[in-house]
């Protein structure tokens, strides 16, 4: 009597084709013709690494290319610590790659017992690491935003977090309640001065743990596409050598925040460099390498996560 043939291969080809799949967004043709395998047996690796909780949208196996990235990025930038993770090809959504990453980087502090002020920028990096995030009780920490929420036409922001992830982790949450960037200097001030605005700012300035993406400041700068500065505003701050942004705050490519444009304006409270408390930057994607460059310098983060053609482009450079 013959042997049947396998059903699967092993968990290797499994979980490249899941990855494929549930992160890349390809169809099972797609992965078919990448894997030089038949459609078939594409649908089966797909199902198999569903079933068997290969895929999580996380990976759980770490390439050694990956890891040594990750070494001289460290080494490089004297980083806390580094996760690079695989890139999805030409196409691929840099935030799908490291979204899941994030959450994993972030469920470390959340399953701490000791009580923990965690901070939180804004953009598409944190809602894509909070729409990772396994839920969970952590009603033992504060999670507060480090930016202003209100958008230019009194709108919530759309990318903003705090209360996305107050929702999968049950614990009490202090959204920044003041417009992203003011139209004067003056009425960021008077928001500034109000008490509760105070105190939200206090916690977030003392924060002991801090998560933001990283914003390139080119032509498709996230803060000129979603209409919170003009591109007059932007060209004034090239001027003046902007790099990138953080949590709305611009800064050059020493990591130097400016004193112009919408800095002087802007709510909320800029991630300090050089302190020693984790600061986790989430970024990745050819246009914000200056930006992430200029961030991991200055020390305005401490911990990377990205992937393996954004670290390589920014190990080049450096």
């Amino acid at each position: 009597m013959s042997r049947a043939e396998p059903e699967t291969t092993p968990q290797d080809d499994a979980a490249r084709a899941g990855w494929l799949y549930y992160v890349g967004g390809m169809t099972q043709d797609q992965i078919a013709t990448e894997l030089g395998i038949s459609r078939q047996r594409a649908q089966r690796l797909v199902t198999r690494a569903m079933a068997e909780g290969l895929i999580h949208v996380r990976l759980n196996h770490r390439l050694q290319s990956c890891l040594d990235l990750e070494s001289e990025l460290r080494n490089r930038f004297g980083l806390i610590r580094c996760r690079v993770m695989p890139s999805l090809g030409q196409g691929g959504d840099p935030v799908a790659t490291v979204a899941s990453a994030a959450a994993a980087e972030l469920e470390r502090f959340l399953r701490q017992s000791e009580p923990l002020v965690i901070a939180l920028g804004t953009g598409r990096a944190m809602r894509g690491m909070v729409d990772a995030l396994t839920p969970m009780a952590a009603m033992q920490h504060r999670i507060v935003s480090l930016i202003g929420n209100i958008s230019p036409d009194g709108s919530a922001s759309f990318f903003d977090v705090v209360m996305r992830i107050a929702d999968k982790v049950r614990a009490p949450h202090y959204p920044m309640p003041v417009p992203v960037i003011s139209p004067t200097p003056e009425e960021n001030a008077a928001f500034h001065a109000l008490p509760p605005v105070r105190r939200v700012v206090d916690l977030a300035r003392n924060a002991d743990v801090v998560f933001v993406g990283v914003g390139q400041m080119s032509e498709d700068a996230p803060l000129l596409t979603d209409g919170f500065f003009t591109r007059s505003e932007l060209e004034e701050m090239w001027a003046a050598g902007a790099a990138g942004e953080v949590a709305g705050w611009v800064y050059d490519s020493s990591g130097s925040y400016l004193d112009v444009g919408t800095n002087r304006r802007t709510g909320g409270v800029p991630v300090a460099p050089g302190l020693a408390r984790p600061a986790v930057g989430v970024a990745a994607g050819a246009t914000k390498v200056n930006a992430i460059r200029a961030a991991l310098k200055s020390r305005i983060i401490n911990i990377l996560i990205t992937d393996e053609t954004t670290a390589t482009a920014v190990l080049s450079q450096s």
